[in-house]
C-alpha cells in the first residue's frame, strides 16, 4: 500500500501516520526527518541540503526528490509506504507521480483527512499553548491554514484528476478516523 496523507496542520496527519505505520507494516516517511536524516547522516544530498539551508533557504524540489527516491529503494518499501509533508504543490505532486511511475510503484491513494477551519485553529492554539509558542496565535495560525489551502488546492485537485483521491473526515475520536481510512483504502487493500 503506497499512500500520501493530506491535512492541513492540526488535521492528524502525524498520528494516523503511527497507526496507519503499524497496521500496514510499511514504513512511515515524513519528509521533514528525512532531510534532518540525511544531513545528518552527511550524505551527499543531504550536505547539498544543508549548504541550501545554511543560506535560509528552502531546499530544492530537486533535492527532496532525489531523497525521496533513494529512500524508495530501501528494501522496507517493498509492501509500500505512507508519505507525510510531500507533495506541498502541484509540481512536487506531478514529479512524485513521475518518480513512482518510473520505480513501477504507482501511488495508490492520496487520503485527505478533511477538518473544519476553526476546530484546526482550536486544535493548533491547543497544541501551541501546551509546548509554550506564543507566535501560534488565532490570527497567525488562520494565515499559515490560508497559504496552505492555496498552495494545497491544486494537489488536491491533480489526486482527484487521477483517480486516487479520497476524502476522509477528520473529526472525531482518533479510532473513528482511523477506521474511516481504512474502510477508504480497503477495496486496494483487498486487490493489492
Amino acid at each position: 500500500m503506497r499512500l500520501v496523507l493530506l491535512g492541513a496542520p492540526g488535521s492528524g496527519k502525524g498520528t494516523q501516520a503511527a497507526r496507519l505505520k503499524q497496521h500496514l507494516q510499511v514504513p512511515h516517511i515524513s519528509t521533514g526527518d528525512l532531510l534532518r536524516a540525511e544531513v545528518a547522516a552527511g550524505s551527499k544530498l543531504g550536505l547539498a541540503a544543508k549548504e541550501v539551508m545554511a543560506r535560509g533557504e528552502l531546499v530544492s524540489d530537486a533535492i527532496l526528490l532525489g531523497m525521496l527516491e533513494d529512500r524508495f529503494s530501501r528494501p522496507d518499501t517493498d509492501n509500500g509506504f505512507i508519505l507525510d509533508g510531500y507533495p506541498r504543490n502541484l509540481a512536487q505532486a506531478s514529479a512524485l507521480g513521475e518518480l513512482l511511475a518510473r520505480l513501477g510503484r504507482p501511488m495508490d491513494f492520496a487520503v485527505q483527512l478533511d477538518v473544519p477551519t476553526e476546530l484546526l485553529v482550536e486544535r493548533l492554539a491547543g497544541r501551541a499553548q501546551a509546548e509554550g509558542r506564543a507566535d501560534d496565535n488565532p490570527e497567525s495560525v488562520r494565515t499559515r491554514l490560508g497559504v496552505y489551502d492555496r498552495q494545497t488546492a491544486p494537489v488536491i485537485e491533480f489526486y482527484r484528476q487521477q483517480g486516487q483521491l479520497t476524502v476522509v473526515d477528520g473529526v472525531g475520536t482518533l479510532d473513528a478516523v482511523f477506521t474511516r481510512i481504512l474502510e477508504a483504502i480497503a477495496p486496494v487493500r483487498e486487490v493489492g
